[in-house]
């Protein structure tokens, strides 16, 4: 990315004529006609990644994941590593195991490790709050709650408060990726949606100068990321008149590339 220490525009023009998303490429997405309507570069690269936690690692935390009769999944990560690790531990939870996921989306990938029997998921709208009245009811179990190296803290402090007898396990890492191979290449506008994004772009390039390199980003967070780091904010979602990012690139590019 412009040699390994700036990212920059490989034109005077500030015209738009590249931009490169901080997430892996979906298989349908509104940039793609983006792209077709102004004849412009869409790159998508992961600037961060999850690693699962190793059996040999898990181990040193004597945390025995067959010892707990509750599991909470908060993220389709939480279950694979869950059963990723009871794998490589040749560990066989219990039939009678029960699981509650903050979602019917995770609720229904559950599906894919354990015989789904309804009276043994519990499943919340979207918030772990949604499940309340289950912990209630199952008040007198012993719950694990599969987390990465971030941490649960939102989920942490609701249980704490419903005085929930609960064990954090860490059994994945969300880390940066190696953007070394980006070093020399240019584009207008980079695209982030969350803090660990802005993170790993110091990581891989620690002496980053923004110059005429745009950035666009989403949600507050990330806003407030990229102005500790004393970078410019240029593209901003969601507002009232762009409620998604995709709205927010295409407004900023009608603009600046002055096309209707």
């Amino acid at each position: 990315m412009a040699t390994k220490t700036q990212i920059e525009t490989n034109s005077s023009s500030l015209a738009v004529k590249s931009i490169l998303v901080s997430q892996p490429k979906p298989e349908r997405s509104p940039y793609y006609k983006l792209e077709e309507k102004y004849g412009i570069k869409i790159d998508w690269r992961p600037f961060i990644h999850v690693e699962p936690v190793s059996e040999k690692e898990f181990r040193k935390t004597r945390i025995k994941p067959d010892e707990f009769t509750a599991i909470i999944f908060t993220s389709r990560n939480s279950i694979d590593h869950f059963f990723g690790l009871c794998e490589e531990m040749r560990i066989k939870m219990s039939a009678d195991t029960k699981y509650f996921c903050i979602s019917a989306t995770l609720a229904n990938y559950l599906q894919k490790f354990i015989v789904y029997r309804k009276r043994k998921v519990f499943v919340g709208k979207r918030l772990i709050s949604d499940l309340e009245p289950y912990f209630k009811k199952h008040k007198s179990e012993k719950y694990l709650l599969p987390t990465s190296n971030l941490g649960s803290q939102p989920v942490q402090d609701f249980l704490s408060s419903m005085s929930i007898n609960y064990k954090e396990a860490m059994m994945y890492r969300t880390v940066s990726s190696d953007l070394s191979d980006l070093a020399d290449i240019t584009y207008d506008i980079l695209v982030f949606f969350s803090p660990l994004g802005i993170q790993s772009l110091y990581d891989n390039f620690p002496d980053f100068k923004q110059n005429n390199t745009r950035l666009a980003v989403f949600g507050n967070s990330t806003s407030q990321a990229v102005l500790e780091k004393g970078l410019e904010i240029n593209i901003k979602a969601p507002s009232t008149e762009a409620p998604s990012m995709s709205m927010a690139l295409e407004n900023y590019i009608k603009e600046i590339n002055g096309e209707e």
